[in-house]
């Protein structure tokens, strides 16, 4: 039987307008009308962000507390120490310190501790935030290709470090394995422009500082505490140059800083600034106008600064050869107009001479003094120009006139 098109195309939509209504109808009884937003049920689970250092991320504010679920994953791979000198990393996230994590007082923890099917070795984690056995290690014992998943109650604001803690602890440490995580008060910590995540660690290495090619890790040196590279974010040169951190004049910076150790305590320093705040060893304490902040191995500190004037700030750690020698070195470029009423620059060079409070004038470049005894061969001059140079440019251009990669550049020798 041949069926009208048109007849049929009619009782096709009549049917389609039925079933919309239907559904239409059974959508407006499930529908709930809220009073205000208040009502509105709020997101109880949410995944974690995770930044790679000198990153952080984005602040709690006034968020709920959640259930937080934190993905990780542990890398063991080889990478750059200093030019030349390569390193094998055990990573949490595959950097140096590993990714920061950022929660807020109330949080329920989920985390999902990944160990990559390439690694050669297990590894756990113990974060200090943590109230419970081993700080979350015994429950995170996860072999290469496994995942192991625990979850803890954030009860206690401040900026705790985490670590493996698989045997033998110290070596896993000094291979580049902690990292920070960041529990914020209710209500968030109080806005500032920028925040950066820095954390030092100590390094010890078969061959001597600068010697080139793979480096083993020496379980001696570290036993001894004599280690070859001191650095901030896991290598000599993590924070110069085009990496340096940034900043404007007038803005307000809040560094996440952490020492990893395994062995050395820091003492932190940006030079050509004073902390407006620290939050001493991470925690609720405030401590105003300071210089040089201690921070423990396996401790951590949040400093705050405004920056008043442009320039590179360098941050070190002020246990000064590990800054200049051993990579304990960064900077802070700040950009913007000078304000010559907080620091004017060099306004003179003059002369002195501590000969008392007469005029005093240049020696002569044709006359020489009695007390001076003039170099007589080439090999005397080379002897006095080197007894000159240690006492006055040594510090900063080093013996052979190297300099401090991205800090002093090397001289240009002219013998004459």
């Amino acid at each position: 039987m041949k069926i009208n098109t048109t007849k049929k195309l009619v009782l096709r939509s009549t049917q389609l307008a039925g079933v919309a209504s239907l559904l239409f109808s059974c959508a407006e009884k499930e529908k709930k009308v809220y009073a205000s937003t208040a009502e509105i049920p709020a997101i109880r689970e949410m995944t974690a962000e995770l930044t790679s250092p000198p990153h952080v991320p984005t602040p709690v504010g006034k968020r709920k507390a959640k259930k937080l679920i934190v993905d990780m994953e542990i890398l063991e791979l080889e990478s750059e120490m200093t030019n030349g000198v390569r390193y094998v990393y055990w990573t949490f996230g595959g950097t140096v310190p590993g990714s920061f994590i950022r929660t807020r007082v109330g949080d329920e923890v989920e985390f999902r501790l990944k160990n990559h099917p390439d690694n050669k070795l297990p590894h756990n984690i113990d974060l200090h935030a943590v109230t419970g056995p081993g700080g979350g290690a015994e429950s995170s014992f996860v072999a290469p290709g496994r995942e192991k998943v625990f979850s803890f109650k954030t009860l206690n604001p401040g900026l705790y470090v985490y670590h493996c803690a698989t045997a033998p602890v110290g070596m896993h440490i000094a291979n580049g394995m902690y990292g920070l995580i960041l529990v914020e008060p209710e209500g968030g910590l109080p806005r500032v422009d920028k925040e950066y995540y820095i954390m030092q660690g100590d390094f010890y290495t078969k061959g001597a500082n600068g010697e080139r090619g793979l480096q083993p890790f020496d379980m001696q040196k570290a036993v001894n505490e004599h280690a070859d590279y001191v650095v901030f974010n896991g290598s000599v040169g993590a924070l110069t140059g085009d990496n340096a951190i940034t900043a404007n004049v007038g803005e307000t910076v809040r560094l996440f800083v952490g020492n990893g150790g395994p062995n050395l305590v820091s003492s932190f320093h940006v030079i050509g600034e004073i902390f407006d705040k620290v939050y001493v060893e991470g925690g609720d304490l405030i401590n105003e106008n300071i210089q040089t902040t201690l921070i423990p191995a396996g401790g951590a500190a949040i400093v705050e600064f405004k920056v008043d004037v442009p320039g590179t700030l360098i941050l070190v750690d002020h246990s000064i050869f590990r800054a200049f020698n051993k990579g304990a070195l960064g900077m802070l470029k700040v950009e913007g107009e000078e304000n010559k009423k907080i620091y004017s620059g060099e306004l003179r060079e003059g002369i002195y001479l501590p000969e008392g409070p007469g005029i005093q004038t240049m020696p002569s470049t044709d006359e020489t003094p009695e007390s001076e005894i003039p170099a007589k061969t080439m090999a005397e001059k080379m002897e006095f120009g080197k007894a000159t140079f240690m006492q006055t440019c040594f510090a900063c251009h080093l013996g052979e006139g190297q300099g401090i990669p991205e800090a002093f550049p090397p001289l240009q020798i002219r013998i004459i």
